[in-house]
């Protein structure tokens, strides 16, 4: 008996040692993470905050700025998908609300230009849109490169009312918020970017 209390206290204080090394380490790279968002080193910023959910997926604040980095890094369909999950850790939270509207916006800003591009539309372009469509190039994944134009206008419509959604939701949960005539400037013209893909049809 003695030997049984023994052991289940040695593997109680292991599995305590283990949690506070892993919570150690986790506020570690988030703290990397942070320093190399400021400095604009987003790649870096998102190998740090992946290892810390490789320790602990559970933690809000690391999927919230995993979700930001990504946004930085224009890499907006991972952003959707962890700032989702940071919604679904602490639904109260009005930020990964905002950030994910911000994400699912930019994404279709990001297919419609892919069909500019890739319609040679090009001459009519501005050269800071020109800089803009490149670098939506550079950043989408094959999922994006392998669909028409047409999934891609769709696909866009349906991300611009998912940010709708989001932005709405944003409001709910921050109805003081500093940059509520912003948020609601920003779905009255989601609304009409909406209207307009569906005259495109």
């Amino acid at each position: 008996m003695k030997r049984a209390i023994l052991i289940i206290t040695v593997l109680f204080i292991a599995v305590i040692s283990t949690a506070c090394i892993n919570n150690f380490a986790v506020q570690e790279l988030n703290n990397k993470a942070q320093m190399y968002l400021n400095n604009g080193d987003y790649e870096a910023a998102i190998d740090r905050l992946q290892a810390s959910l490789d320790l602990d997926s559970t933690i809000y604040e690391t999927n919230y700025n995993l979700g930001v980095a990504y946004i930085k890094a224009n890499k907006y369909k991972e952003a959707i998908d962890v700032l989702k999950k940071a919604a679904e850790i602490n639904p109260e939270r009005s930020d990964s609300y905002y950030s994910l509207a911000v994400a699912q916006e930019s994404y279709a800003h990001q297919l419609l230009n892919m069909n500019i591009q890739s319609s040679n539309e090009n001459n009519n372009l501005s050269e800071d849109d020109m800089d803009e469509t490149e670098t939506d190039m550079k950043t989408a994944d094959d999922t994006v490169l392998s669909m028409s134009p047409e999934r891609r206008k769709i696909t866009a419509r349906e991300l611009y009312a998912s940010a709708m959604s989001s932005y709405k939701t944003y409001l709910e949960k921050a109805p003081d918020a500093k940059d509520k005539e912003q948020v609601d400037s920003e779905i009255k013209s989601l609304e009409e970017e909406i209207r307009q893909l569906g005259q495109c049809e």
